[in-house]
């Protein structure tokens, strides 16, 4: 069957993860995309797509009246047109209620504060959630309706909430671990995601929660203490830590994936000066460099590695990166190539923000 995905911030890296995962990604421009799954898809496991809806025929007045609600609706129009604006889709939605109303049914819409419902509007209505609660979208000539958004509060309270926070690890976002994990492709439930800088388990943490078995390790003994009580305090699934060099450490087997987020860097809070730029840069490489190499003599063939690496944001608004692909070929991993998105898209970064992060996605050979 057929989905609309409606991508995040960085709608690229959203393709990349989709196509990962289902079939047939077809980007229409924008923050739009369409895919095709067997099964319904879960929007509490895509880090990069902020809503998912169904393709409706007939239009939206027949869907809803063939909904035979016998409550109140809840209605709200999304038209991500082009030339669409707030008050044409306002009176997209009056016109709804006005059709319900002919069929003796009552319906309260949402107002429109621009052309599409924002998420947390969506979420906070339970549109697609509740009985009677829907978000209609409109596509040019093209109707849906939306099966589900991203759980803003869900995110909000495991980044937030969790007993160990440490200023100088573990600040990855939620949302982006789960896109590093969902970019290793369909794993089978139970399978072992490795974090070998796991920090205070966010990775590990999403990978529970997704249904794999976490294993992490980490060269600071305390770090390795603050993951174990985050992933305690969550209370699910499996998981395995250990204290051990990225670059030199012997784990157990099996591992199936390995998502991480390697050492960022110092911070910085504006673009550093060339001279600086190469320290950072020789400091940080052989850290990659050997980590992959170990990793590399231990993944069985075919294991996905997925790893957020940095970048830093120079004057001319561009970023350096550390340009490991050609040592990683080298190394025996093979650079994973998307339809929709180029290596140059799978950065991660907010305007202006010096130190980004680049994906880079392996397959061991």
């Amino acid at each position: 069957m057929q989905y609309l995905a409606i991508l995040g911030r960085l709608p690229k890296i959203s393709l990349a993860e989709l196509e990962s995962l289902f079939n047939k990604v077809q980007y229409l421009g924008g923050n739009l995309a369409t895919f095709e799954s067997n099964k319904k898809p879960e929007i509490d496991r895509l880090g990069g797509t902020v809503k998912l809806a169904k393709p409706i025929k007939g239009g939206p007045e027949k869907f809803l009246i063939e909904q035979n609600y016998s409550g109140k609706y809840v209605v709200g129009v999304s038209d991500y047109s082009k030339g669409a604006n707030a008050r044409k889709s306002q009176a997209l939605a009056l016109k709804l209620k006005r059709v319900l109303k002919k069929y003796g049914m009552s319906a309260r819409v949402l107002d429109n504060k621009s052309a599409e419902l924002s998420t947390a509007t969506v979420y906070h209505n339970q549109l697609g959630e509740k009985p009677g609660h829907h978000e209609l979208i409109k596509i040019n000539n093209n109707w849906y309706v939306g099966i589900g958004v991203q759980n803003i509060n869900a995110y909000r309270d495991r980044d937030q909430n969790r007993p160990a926070r440490d200023a100088k690890n573990g600040m990855l976002p939620p949302k982006l671990a789960q896109i590093l994990i969902n970019l290793c492709g369909a794993l089978k439930p139970g399978s072992t995601v490795l974090d070998p800088f796991c920090g205070t388990g966010v990775v590990l943490q999403e990978a529970i929660l997704m249904g794999y078995r976490g294993y992490g390790t980490d060269a600071s003994e305390r770090i390795v203490g603050f993951a174990k009580k985050n992933l305690e305090w969550l209370n699910r699934g499996e998981f395995l830590l250990s204290v051990g060099d990225a670059q030199d450490f012997k784990w157990e087997k099996p591992i199936d994936a390995v998502a991480f987020e390697g050492y960022l860097g110092p911070p910085m809070s504006q673009p550093p000066a060339d001279i600086k730029m190469k320290s950072v840069m020789a400091d940080i490489y052989p850290l990659y460099y050997h980590t992959l190499r170990n990793l590399s003599s231990q993944l069985k063939s075919g294991a996905p590695v997925v790893m957020a690496v940095p970048a830093w944001l120079r004057p001319d608004g561009h970023y350096q990166r550390l340009n490991l692909l050609d040592e990683i070929r080298d190394m025996g991993y093979n650079v994973i190539k998307y339809t929709n998105s180029s290596q140059e898209d799978l950065l991660y970064y907010r305007d202006g923000q010096v130190v980004a992060r680049e994906i880079i996605v392996l397959r061991k050979k």
